[in-house]
């Protein structure tokens, strides 16, 4: 018996010996305090996918310039997949394709940079990118060197052809690579929202996608051959129930880049932009700004909307309530400012008879309160720029089908 105890004693001492060099946990490391505010800039997958070059670039950081989208907020272009060549070099390191970028990467960068803006590119964490050019995987820290040298200021990563690896540790290693590498790059997660990751990547990610792809519509799903869907507009703000809590600033739930000027009517494309800026949700253009119409410029540089979107506090709207096709959502602004948003998601005008003193808010995440019987509000018109009355009077107002009115109350 005595022999048998010394065994398992022994057995015992040398399994704790063994497991010793097992217990270190890599902490995520991101850069701190990059995007205290939704980010805002142009990402090309929406109109151009992999149909990229040096002209594209350089034509799109002109405009944003001469427009006054930069005036606006807008200070990122960010490259998505495509960029590169099909195959890494013979040092395994990533070549941005020499026929798209004869002049090279660097100085496409410099160029941007000469403009005031900052720059962005993609990659993935799998073996392939979505559009099958090399992806990151096993290449995490010498690629984050290589983001680094170029000088860039974020970086988009996507989620495709990752058999075998889980989201949460793929995009934590990624997170510490660019924070070793010394550059202080905005983390983008693009991992479409299917493993939680408004639970897990506030300490690795600046921003994270809640769902698939957007498309140019209102409210619809639009099914790809490959078995897979894109969504319009809508239908990623009704995605997720209950993610409001977990973003704020320097980590955001990320509802896409945005498809104001492809395809959808000018109405559509104001709902579209201002439900964005009342989710907080990062504003990345993708349309062509070379064919952008005087109205879609207009949308996107609305400044009283961008100030919703953009607002210290940084809290993300939430529907109050929805009626016979007629929605409401409310975001608690600073100061103790309201924005409003009244939405007709059916296809025929509507009357809005909306009752302040009836209608109080609670926002049950974070605490705040808007009691009409006890505090009377200004009223703005954020899209009319003009002043509506006070809440001591009924909100009334006609609103064409997909359309939106959205108010900001003043104390």
């Amino acid at each position: 018996m005595k022999k048998i105890l010394l065994t398992v004693l022994l057995a015992s001492i040398a399994f704790q010996g063994f497991s010793q060099g097992n217990v270190y946990k890599q902490a995520a490391g991101k850069y701190e305090g990059l995007a205290m505010t939704p980010p805002m800039g142009w990402n090309s997958w929406n109109t151009f996918a992999t149909n990229i070059d040096e002209k594209l670039v350089k034509e799109t950081a002109d405009i944003m310039v001469s427009s006054g989208l930069v005036n606006a907020g807008y200070n990122y272009i960010v490259l998505d997949d495509g960029w590169m060549a099909k195959e890494r070099d013979e040092n395994g390191n990533l070549v941005p394709d020499p026929v798209k970028f004869p002049s090279g990467m660097e100085h496409l960068i410099e160029y941007v940079h000469s403009k005031g803006l900052k720059f962005g590119l993609y990659n993935c964490a799998g073996t392939k990118t979505c559009a099958g050019y090399p992806g990151t995987r096993g290449y995490e820290y010498q690629d984050a060197r290589f983001y680094a040298k170029l000088g860039i200021d974020f970086l988009k990563y996507d989620w495709c052809n990752t058999q075998g690896i889980t989201a949460k540790e793929a995009y934590n290693t990624m997170s510490n690579a660019l924070k070793t590498a010394g550059r202080p790059i905005v983390f983008s997660l693009c991992e479409w929202g299917d493993n939680q990751p408004w639970e897990w990547a506030t300490p690795m990610g600046n921003l994270w996608r809640i769902s698939g792809d957007i498309y140019p519509c209102f409210d619809c799903e639009y099914k790809h051959p490959e078995n897979w869907s894109s969504w319009g507009f809508m239908k990623i703000a009704d995605m997720r129930k209950d993610i409001r809590k977990y973003s704020g600033p320097d980590h955001w739930n990320d509802f896409d880049m945005m498809e104001v000027g492809n395809e959808m009517n000018d109405t559509e494309d104001k709902a579209h932009f201002s439900l964005w800026c009342m989710l907080s949700s990062p504003l990345f253009t993708g349309n062509d700004y070379r064919k952008m119409s005087k109205k879609t410029l207009a949308i996107l540089t609305n400044k009283e909307l961008i100030a919703v979107n953009q607002d210290k506090l940084g809290i993300q709207g939430f529907k109050l309530s929805a009626e016979d096709g007629l929605e409401v959502w409310v975001k608690p602004l600073s100061d103790g400012n309201w924005a409003i948003t009244f939405l007709n998601r059916t296809d025929a005008a509507k009357k809005i008879n909306f009752d302040w003193k009836n209608n109080p808010i609670k926002d049950a995440d974070f605490g705040f309160v808007a009691d009409f019987n006890k505090t009377v509000f200004k009223i703005k018109d954020l899209w009319k720029n003009k002043e509506a009355g006070t809440t001591k009077k009924n909100f009334t107002a006609d609103i064409a089908s997909h359309d939106v009115i959205t108010l900001r109350l003043i104390p």
